[in-house]
Parts: C-alpha cells; structure tokens; sequence
C-alpha cells in the first residue's frame, strides 16, 4: 500500500502517543501501602510490650486533645512565618512563636509539591505517586487509609469549609462543609471571605470536634504576581487576624472542658521565586507548621526555634491526639513534642504504637525487611521496653528506672528514623510489564521512522507500507501467538498488580498484535533497504554533492541533544542546550550566507536529485504576493541557485546582517527571563519590570510589544482580520489595565482593579472572529482550488489568531519574546531561507529548534512550577476544567505551536512542489521521536536514581506533553498536505 510520507509519519506519532501514554502508566507507580486494606477498622491495637509481668494497657490512649483546628494556607512558604515577612505581617503568629504556647517546625513536602498530592500526605502520612501531579485537576475519592476517615468511624463530627480538593477526597466525610474552587486563580478575596465568613457562628457552637479551614488567597496572589507582591503582606495580616480569632475562641471555650484544644497552622506546599508550584526547590517544598495548644507550657527563657520535620508526621500526630488508630499506610513518625510533657510510660506507648505500625508497613513491603537496621532497631526498642514496663509495675521508682525509660525512648526515636526512612526508600513500585511493552512500542515506531526515511524524503514523498512479504508472513503469524503466550504468564505471576493485565483480554491482545505488527513491518523494511542498497551498489548514482555544515550541525545537535537527556544536570539546564543550539545555528548561516556572497557557487554544496530536492524556495517574487504553481514551475527550470553576491543594495546587507540580528534579539531574550537551576534565583529583566516600581516601564514596553506585533502580523492579513487584530490588541492592553498590571498614560496609578472578565472576553471575540475568517478562507480554496493566494491568506489568519491568543494569555513582560519571535520569523523568512534557498528538512529542523528555545524563552523549564495556571482563568469567572486546561497548554507550549504553525504558512506559500509538506511532516516526527525514545530508555535505567522525581520525571511528563502536541501538528500537515494534492 503507498501513502504519503506525511500520512505515514502522522500515524507513527499517534502509535507514539500510545507508546508513550502505556510507558507513563506503568512508570508511575502506586506508592507504598498497607495490603491489610481499610476494613479492618475495629482491630486491635498493639498491647504495651511487657516482660515476666502482665500489662493492663491493651487498648488505644485516650485522646490527647478536646477539639483539633486545622488552618491550612495554600502556599505557606516558612519564611513567610518565621522570616520578616512574619514579623512585619503577622505580630500575633509571631508572638505564638517565641513566647507563647506553640512548637514550631519547618515540615517538608516531597515533590511533586501540588494541592491534592500534599492534602493525601497530610491525612495519611504516606508519600502520594508522582502521577498525582495529573489527579490533580480532578481528584478521586481517596481509598487509602487515613486520618478524616478513622475520625469519622470514631464518631467525630468535622466540619470543613474552603478548598473544594477536600470534599472530592472525603466525600459525604463532613456534617458541614461549604468548598470554593481552588484552579480560579484570578480571585484571592472571595476565595477566603467565603471561609472565613463561617467562623463566627461554627466557633461558638460546640457541636464539632474537628474544624478543617483551607485558604487559597495567599497561592493565587503567588500565581498572578509573585512571592514579592504588596498583595502577599496584605493576605498574610488577614490570615494573622485569622489566627488570632480563632486562638482566642478555643482559649476561652478551654475553661468548660477536661482537655485542651489544638490549633494546626501549616501549609500544604511552598511557592517559588516565581509564584509557582510542584518541583523541588527549597522554597517549594519547605513550609511553616505551627502547633499551638494550652498543654504545651513554655517556660521562661525556653527559646524554641523551628526544627524540621517531615510534612507526613502530621498524620500519626493528629492520629494519637485524637485518640485513633494511626493511619495503616503512613510513614510518619509522631511529633514527639507534642507528647513530651506527658508521663514517661505514656510517652513510650505512643512511640510503640508508632513503631509497630511502621514495622508492619516494612514486612509488607519489603521482603527482607529483617535485614532492615530500623526493624532490629525496632525489636531492641521493644525487649527493652518490656522491661521497663515490668520494672514500673513492680513499682520500682528508682533513678534506674528513669534512666531506662530515657535509653527506651531515644531507641524507639531512633528506630522511628530509620523505619521511616527505609519505607520511603520503597516507595517505587514500578509496572515494569507496561513500561517494557511501551518502550518496544516507541522504539518499533523510531525505527521504522529511521528505516523508512530515505524513500518517504524521495522526490516524490511517498512509500510503500512495508506490509509483511511472503518470507515473514509466517512470522507475523507466529509473533502474536508468541506474544500473547508471553502476556500469559506474565500476568498469571503478576498477582494483578499489572495495568497491562487489568485490561481486557480483547483491548491486551489489541496490543500484542500491533506490537508484532509493528516488528514485521520493521524487518520487512530493511530486507527491501538492504535490497535496493545491493542494485544501486551496481548503478551507482552520478553525483558530486556534499554535505554541508549546517546539515552536519543539525545531525550533530539532535544527536548531542539526545545524549544530554540522560544526565539530571543537563536536564535541569536544558535551556543552556537549545541557546547554544541556536546560536550555533546563526553563526552556521552566517558562515553559509558570507560564503555564497564573496565565493559564489562554487563553493556552495550541491543537492543531489535523488535526495528529495523537492523545496527551493523562490529566488524573486512580487512584493507582497506569493507564487502561484505558474511560478514553480518557471522554477523548477533552474533549481540551482544564484549567487548571493548577486543581491545590491539594502537587500544584501540586510542578508549579511540576519543572523546577527538573530542572536542580539536571542541574547536579549535570554536576559528576560532567568530560568533552569543555577541561574533561576538570579534576578533578570523580568523581575524587574515585574516590579510595581516599575509599573510604567512595563506599559511602554507592553504598548511597544503589541505595535510591533501587529505591524508583523497584519501584512498578510485581510482588511477584517487587521481590523479585528488591531481591536483585540487594544483589548489585551485594556485587560492587563483592568487587572493592574499595565497602567495607561494619563494614569498615575490603577486604584479600581477587576477581573478583567469582560475585556478579555472582548479579545476572544476577536480571537474566534479571525479564526473562522482563516478556516473559512482554507474551505474556499477546496471549492475553488486554483484560488492559491485565499488558501495562503486563510493559513496566515488561522496564524495570527494564534499570535493574538497568545498575547492574550502571556504575561506582560512576556510581550517582548512573542514580538521578537516574529522579528525573528520574519527575518529568516526574507533574507535567510528564500535567499540560501533550504530545503524543507532543513527549514523544519531550523522551526523545531526556535520553537524549543522559544519554550524556555517565555520562562518555562523542566520544572512544573514554571506552569502559569493563571493563563487557564483569563476570561472566566468560573473554574471549567476543558478550557482551563487547554489554555493553560497552549500558553505554557506557545512557542513549539506558533513555529510549527509558521513552518505551515512558510512551506505552502514558499515551496516549489507539493512534497514540501509531506517532507516537513515526517522531519517533524522524526526529529521529536529519537529524543523521546532515547529518554524513555535513559528513565528506565535511571528510575532508581536520586533525583528521579524531582528531575527526571517532571521532564518525562514534557516529553509526553511534547509529542501529543507533535501528533496534532502531524495531523494538521497531512490535512494541509491532502488539500495540497487535491489543489
């Protein structure tokens, strides 16, 4: 069967897709857990060990605390408390703090450092899986063992109001609850009014026994403006007045009962330097916890400064304050402050109770759990326990007692360390099945990418399908048996812990067969390669071409690229990788360029026809006009191109001046925005327009950014499609003014600061309006399809619609890197490829590499924290989970879409026979398949290295996020190709 090189290489991105989508899904594990499942809820709790005498404390502690109040504030980094911000802002915390009744701790939060992953770790103590950064956006009721589920089977009431992340987790877990969305970022007043508008009523009532409140104002003021917003100190003095009102109603209600309350105030991540969220930086992942109660007695002089601690503590702590089980799968260990102030027998029993959940955890999840120095540990701290119980009931009050009880309760610490930190060595448990099959997936599809290349880069962009030849038909058939005799026995010693194995067996044996399809079709491939590679050997084709530098800098690139994915150094500043690259790029054009101007031809490498000479360019067109197919085949005449030094005037010192002018706008671009690792916390341009001191700067700049864009952007537009760009770039501004960023001229300052709603809706209409002009155009030139200049007018709106949405959704200061992401477009369109006349693999490699340096360009990294969220919210009122996330995606990949886009306008207006586009469609594919699948293996071979979830999978999800967006890009070049065909 043959096809077009375009089609097939958009179906081999799509089984990519699946490739890599089975891949992600078994190498996000599920995290360590109890096997002993939930339903045990009434068993027996661990007897206090005794030895030679019978103990008569077989059942759980009383609790320790009357009512628990938990105050969460999203976002709250440690320094916001315990540094000057907390002193400036917050006076009353502050006082708690160093004199008042209060344990301090700096708890750390495990990557990926996002609401829901934290919320699971708080309640049950254990490490969530990395795929829950996903869940995130719509989170399931959560199964696993906990502390709000133990509470309500004890009977407490808990009452809950805010973060809506919550109610999905615990479902019909609360009496009262009221939950506001937490993915509407534009809003940090309602979002906490909304809580705590509830207080009054629920403090003075007496009808609860667990008070939930989780504020959101402090992270959406991080999202829209930063750590260093004059909105942070504003929120943190609200929240401080918060506190207060609530220390004092449970002060007062104290007098009335038996027991003291406690009071949580802690944060369930941290916030960068940036105002996001998720990766691993010490400002993400450190956060305040504060415990306050009436039982912690301070004496005077007692300077207790913040010690670190584990965010999944907080489980078995509020577990033993409330007197329930603690929760099967946590990896906690008490906070033992919070009981150091009880008698010694008491203070070993919680620390037995602990350990004994632990030690449980460990056998079921480590088979040589023995061998584990926490579990000898653990017996030590239990044998000598024993015999201080039986020395206590011999009532033996002597100082050996006291010192045995001192030697008992730092092994049982000591065991506590150890336990917790072999579980959370274990807490991988990969799906090694699914990993592997999605792996032989992606590499089947590079290969026959790589195989197939010669024929689908030929003239005429077409190949056959390596359907199986009668030698392999026996092989195609035995494959599948083979195969799935092989999913048999892997998944009957699975134990169904195998997602592979959990499907259908019709959907399983679905895969098997496009698998050993996929390997025929491979071999076949390369029996016909090594064919026709024995027939040319024989007629060996005249040609005295070589290659040139640049293709020898794109072979070397890709290949350099690829190699680096496999260190988390480079990884973490791949933003240093594609700057070199392109800036190695401009200085390979300037050599090319001075070469063909000063040498002429006859230094200039030639192509060979058989190589796939199928795009040119065009050496002369009409000002303003495309060439038509009249003109490409006047070109096709005199493929080989004229001398540079042919070109007078400002034409030619314009082509001399390109890539210099290239690297001053990628050199400026590089100052905007600081990103990676090593320089991320140094300040850049960014920050300081950012500034509200330098307010006016950035609307200069902004106004200036959107001129220059619709300058660029226009010319190749119709008279409706300028009208409406130049009304929504007006709108843009307006919309930063409404929401404070930008101020206008006669403004001094922007008091009356709104949402922006309805100015950002005006810009969508605009948006859509253009949009439909272009695809209206694209449908027309079907009708009538010698109409090629309404085809390439209909791509270049559909082009400029993009370009105004994504002035919409980036942030102002960001305005700069779209603008001069079309000076650059426009520069190498005119004095670099139509002059040096490239060929489309050649100009679609050159599109893939600006589109990924413009991707670090606007901000973004390997880090998930670099995600701008805000983006999702521009326009809406309300949290819609299918237009927040696809917002949300285009703004963080704006510049990998708009290059692709460019190169589709680029080709079709510019190529002088239809192959173009089947060419730069498989050259796409192809230049995003070998470093996915290169860093699939590297993850592999990695998935026990240190930095695994801070670096490497974070990257993974990119790469995946990547090639869903190379599939569409695919599959909108072989649309364009097929309309080509039909024209």
């Amino acid at each position: 069967m043959r096809l077009g090189s375009g089609t097939f290489a958009a179906c081999c991105v799509v089984i990519e897709v699946l490739g890599v989508a089975l891949f992600l899904r078994g190498f996000f594990p599920a995290p360590v857990c109890s096997f002993s499942g939930t339903e045990h809820q009434t068993e027996s709790p661990a007897p206090e060990p005794s030895a030679g005498a019978i103990s008569n404390w077989t059942k759980l502690p009383p609790p320790l605390f009357s009512k628990v109040v938990i105050m969460l504030i999203d976002a709250l980094r440690d320094d916001f408390v315990f540094g000057s911000k907390g002193v400036k802002f917050m006076p009353y915390t502050t006082y708690l703090v160093e004199k008042g009744s209060s344990h301090s701790f700096v708890a750390e939060a495990k990557p990926p450092t996002v609401t829901m992953p934290r919320i699971k770790a708080l309640m049950t103590g254990s490490l969530p899986g990395f795929i829950d950064v996903v869940r995130n956006l719509n989170s399931p009721t959560l199964l696993e063992d906990n502390v709000i589920t133990r509470a309500k089977a004890a009977g407490k009431r808990i009452i809950f109001y805010g973060d809506e992340t919550w109610v999905k987790l615990f479902p019909k877990h609360f009496v009262e609850y009221d939950g506001t969305t937490s993915f509407f970022v534009s809003d940090y007043t309602e979002v906490d009014d909304n809580v705590t508008r509830h207080l009054d009523k629920v403090l003075k009532r007496r009808d609860w026994d667990v008070l939930i409140l989780h504020y959101l104002g402090l992270d959406h003021i991080g999202h829209i403006s930063g750590p260093n917003s004059p909105l942070i100190g504003r929120k943190l003095s609200e929240m401080d007045s918060v506190l207060m009102k609530i220390h004092t109603s449970l002060l007062s209600e104290e007098r009335e009962t038996l027991l003291p309350n406690l009071l949580v105030l802690c944060g369930d991540h941290g916030m960068s330097e940036a105002g996001g969220h998720g990766a691993s930086s010490v400002e993400e992942v450190n956060t305040a916890m504060i415990l306050i109660s009436s039982a912690f007695e301070r004496k005077p002089g007692d300077v207790r400064r913040p010690k670190y601690i584990q965010q999944t503590d907080l489980a078995a702590t509020l577990s033993i304050g409330l007197g329930l089980p603690i929760p099967k799968s946590s990896i906690g260990n008490l906070i033992f402050p919070v009981v150091e102030g009880k008698p010694m027998r008491e203070q070993l029993r919680f620390l037995h109770l602990n350990t004994v959940q632990l030690s449980k955890l460990l056998q079921e999840n480590v088979p040589s759990y023995k061998k584990e120095p926490g579990f000898e540990q653990f017996k030590v701290s239990e044998r000598l326990h024993g015999n201080w119980v039986r020395l206590y009931l011999e009532e033996n009050s002597s100082e050996v007692l006291s010192n045995l009880g001192s030697k008992v309760r730092r092994q049982y610490l000591d065991a506590l360390r150890a336990l917790s930190l072999s579980l959370s060595r274990q807490a991988a448990q990969y799906d090694v099945y699914s990993m592997a099959v999605g792996t032989v997936l992606v590499l089947e599809v590079l290969a026959l990418l790589l195989v197939s290349g010669p024929r689908a880069l030929s003239g005429k962009a077409e190949l056959d399908v390596p359907l199986p030849s009668p030698a392999f038909s026996l092989l195609c058939y035995l494959l599948p048996l083979g195969l799935a005799a092989l999913h048999v026995t892997v998944c009957t010693s699975a134990g169904g812990t195998c997602y592979l194995c959990s499907l259908p067996w019709l959907t399983a044996g679905g895969v098997m067969v496009l698998v050993s399809t996929l390997l025929c079709a491979v071999l076949s491939a390369l029996t016909g390669m090594f064919a026709g590679g024995k027939r040319l050997s024989k007629n060996p084709p005249q040609c005295n071409s070589r290659s040139s530098e640049l293709d020898l800098l794109i072979l070397l690139g890709t290949v350099g690229h690829t190699l680096s994915l496999g260190a988390s150094s480079f990884i973490e500043e791949e933003p240093q990788t594609w700057y070199f690259l392109v800036n190695t790029l401009c200085l390979a054009l300037c050599h090319e360029i001075y070469r063909n101007c000063f040498l002429g031809d006859d230094c200039a490498p030639q192509r060979c026809p058989h190589a796939g000479e199928d795009f040119d360019g065009v050496a002369a067109a009409p000002q303003g006009k495309s060439p038509g197919p009249d003109v490409w085949e006047l070109d096709r005449a005199s493929r080989r191109p004229s001398p540079l030094g042919a070109l007078r005037g400002p034409d030619r010192w314009m082509v001399l001046a390109s890539p210099w002018l290239i690297l001053t706008c990628c050199r400026l671009l590089r100052s905007l925005n600081q990103t990676g690792v090593q320089w991320a916390h140094r300040p850049d341009l960014g920050h300081w327009l950012t500034s509200p001191d330098h307010k006016v700067e950035l609307s200069v700049l902004a106004a200036v950014s959107l001129i220059m864009i619709f300058v660029l952007v226009q010319k190749r537009c119709s008279l409706a499609s300028k009208v409406a760009m130049a009304f929504g770039l007006l709108g843009i501004y307006c919309y930063r003014v409404a929401i404070g960023n930008l101020l206008f001229p006669w403004q001094q300052n922007n008091k009356d600061i709104s949402k922006g709603i309805t100015e950002a809706r005006f810009v969508y209409v605009f948006v859509l309006g253009i949009l439909f002009t272009g695809t209206k155009g694209l449908l027309k030139s079907q009708i009538t399809a010698d109409d090629f200049t309404v085809k390439t007018v209909g791509l270049w709106e559909i082009y400029s619609g993009l370009v105004l949405l994504a002035a919409l959704l980036l942030r102002p200061h960001n305005l700069p890197v779209l603008a001069l992401s079309l000076v650059i477009q426009t520069i190498m369109t005119q004095f670099v490829w139509r002059p040096l006349r490239h060929n489309a693999a050649e100009v679609t490699v050159m599109h893939y590499w600006f589109g990924q340096a413009f991707f670090y360009f606007q901000g973004n990294s390997n880090s998930i924290a670099t995600v701008d969220i805000s983006a999702g919210f521009v326009g809406l009122d309300a949290y819609v989970e299918i237009p927040a996330m696809l917002l949300t995606t285009f703004a963080t990949y704006t510049g990998p879409v708009l290059w692709a886009s460019h190169l589709v306008n680029f080709l079709t207006s510019e190529a002088s026979s239809g192959s173009a586009l089947s060419h730069a469609c498989f050259c796409y594919a192809l230049i995003c398949s070998v470093p996915v699948s290169a860093y699939i293996i590297f993850v592999t071979s990695l998935r026990y290295h240190l930095f695994i979830w801070s670096v490497f999978s974070p990257k993974l999800l990119y790469e995946g996020m990547h090639l869903l967006i190379t599939a569409a890009v695919c599959v909108f070049f072989t649309a364009m190709d097929q309309t080509n065909t039909k024209s």
